[in-house]
């Protein structure tokens, strides 16, 4: 029988049975799958010095789907114990209208304007650090920035006309400079 079958044979009659006791202990059942997928996977790498020891790979699969699930578990106690210590992150109020349409707007740039622009007004690199993050020539990152911008204002001028109107209220974004 050949390594593959014996293994397949060895997950059928075990899998069921470990993800169910994971699942008991954990009460998560997507996480008792993962952990239990995670253990077979591993053992799955080492089946031939597992399948040809005296060791059960049951037992092996087992612990290593148990310590999976600890981990787990000590992660999560850690990040709730940490929550206490900073309380809940504050919430974030919706985007504005106007960085909805510069969001939209970017988004009908060619891809190599658009990481121009964003890494230039938005992360503050200059342009000779924009051209080493992009790997291209400085020459050629002032081309993107200049063809961006206008097409950036187009876009701009024409979607703050059209779609975004909000009752009495148009709005008005000046394109980047």
């Amino acid at each position: 029988m050949r390594d593959r079958d014996r293994f397949d044979e060895f997950y059928l009659a075990s899998a069921r049975r470990l993800t169910r006791h994971i699942y008991l202990a954990t009460g998560d059942l997507s996480r008792a799958e993962e952990c239990t997928q995670e253990a077979y996977l591993r053992a799955w790498q080492r089946w031939g010095r597992l399948s040809g020891t005296d060791q059960d790979p049951v037992a092996w699969v087992r612990t290593v789907a148990w310590r999976l699930a600890i981990n787990d578990w000590r992660r999560f106690t850690r990040s709730l114990r940490a929550l206490v210590r900073t309380g809940p992150q504050p919430v974030m109020p919706p985007p504005s209208a106007d960085v909805i349409a510069v969001r939209d707007a970017l988004r009908r740039l060619p891809a190599v304007q658009r990481a121009a622009l964003v890494l230039h007004y938005y992360e503050d690199l200059p342009v000779r650090e924009i051209a080493v993050v992009l790997n291209v020539p400085e020459g050629t990152i002032k081309a993107r920035l200049a063809r961006g911008r206008g097409a950036l204002a187009g876009l701009l001028r024409d979607d703050d006309v059209d779609d975004h109107r909000s009752g009495d209220l148009t709005l008005t974004t000046t394109p980047l400079p």
